[in-house]
């Protein structure tokens, strides 16, 4: 099977794309070749994403069977995937988000027919946008769309919701027991998962006719608290969190630019119903607990100090929001 990433390396990403190398599939990833895939066996195809000519001359005259979209974050990303992958792949994957679910949720209980609305959160109404287009160009035109919608997953990156995303900031602060905050009073429930979990998942909807014009989101069932997952991220690291808990409405006051991830997404309880992707791929099974799946991404960076990259504007803003809440 010849499968395209237009990505293909980013923390869930390159999970799958082993994946699919594991299971013997040509595998080409597009993307503008500004670093190295780290994808052994895979085709890159260099172009600039944003530009119709440029896709067009990497792809020549190449059809595929599976196209996925790691990186269409709006409607204009997605008339170019149109423009460009109608008539030519059998399947097109778009990667939306588990964030375009009803905020605030009028249940925990997540289904892939709970309502697509957040009024919160930019990126979530873009990704609601894309598939609305793409589903409408699915029932006009039968075009071969299949969506898969991400929640909070994690190999290479510490799954938080303040503290830094993709580098070692949180974790360095942990080690020189520095206080770290957490969101409300750390009790709202969460789920995180292994990219190797949902990896074992997506990988068998890719060329599955009986998921064109389907949606799913892939999770884990195991449902962590935020105070739990800040503490086995620090049990991980060998050491005691310094926790500071501080309202959402308070964070977002001093910091605005939370609004989105912490009205829009991290501050409500939310758990995943996995019932329908467990019906379409008999057998899977997230079965990675935090506390392994941490310990992984911990060993990760410490097998190379290189990746211990520390974000000084990422220890600013939490020191201010602490500071500011201290003095009320």
């Amino acid at each position: 099977m010849r499968v395209l990433f237009i990505g293909g390396t980013g923390f869930i990403s390159s999970a799958v794309s082993r994946q699919v190398i594991d299971k013997g599939y040509e595998l080409y990833l597009l993307n503008r070749g500004l670093r190295s895939s780290g994808i052994p066996a895979s085709i890159t195809l260099t172009a600039d994403i944003h530009e119709l000519k440029s896709m067009q001359v990497a792809l020549k005259n190449l059809n595929f069977d599976v196209v996925v979209d790691w990186i269409a974050y709006s409607p204009e990303d997605i008339e170019r995937n149109l423009a460009i992958f109608s008539g030519r792949t059998e399947q097109f994957v778009f990667i939306s988000s588990a964030s375009a679910y009803q905020k605030p949720p009028k249940h925990y209980l997540i289904t892939e027919s709970t309502p697509l609305e957040n009024p919160y959160w930019d990126y979530s109404r873009n990704k609601i946008a894309c598939e609305e287009r793409l589903m409408k160009a699915y029932r006009d035109q039968g075009f071969p769309v299949t969506i898969v919608r991400p929640s909070l997953t994690y190999d290479t990156n510490f799954p938080i919701a303040i503290g830094g995303w993709g580098c070692y900031t949180l974790a360095d602060r942990m080690k020189k027991g520095l206080p770290i905050i957490v969101h409300g009073d750390g009790s709202s429930l969460w789920v995180v998962t292994h990219a190797e979990d949902f990896s074992r998942g997506f990988i068998e909807l890719l060329g599955n006719e009986r998921v064109l014009g389907e949606a799913f989101h892939i999770t884990t069932d195991e449902v962590l608290n935020w105070d739990q997952i800040y503490q086995t991220i620090a049990g991980a690291l060998g050491v005691e969190a310094n926790i500071v808990h501080i309202p959402s409405d308070f964070i977002v006051k001093v910091a605005p630019s939370f609004t989105g991830s912490l009205y829009g997404d991290k501050m409500w309880s939310t758990v995943f119903d996995n019932t329908k992707i467990k019906s379409f791929v008999p057998g899977f099974q997230a079965n990675i607990p935090f506390s392994e799946g941490i310990r992984r991404t911990v060993e990760w960076f410490e097998a190379d100090k290189s990746r211990q990259l520390i974000n000084e504007a990422v220890n600013v803003e939490m020191n201010r929001i602490i500071r500011a809440y201290s003095a009320t």
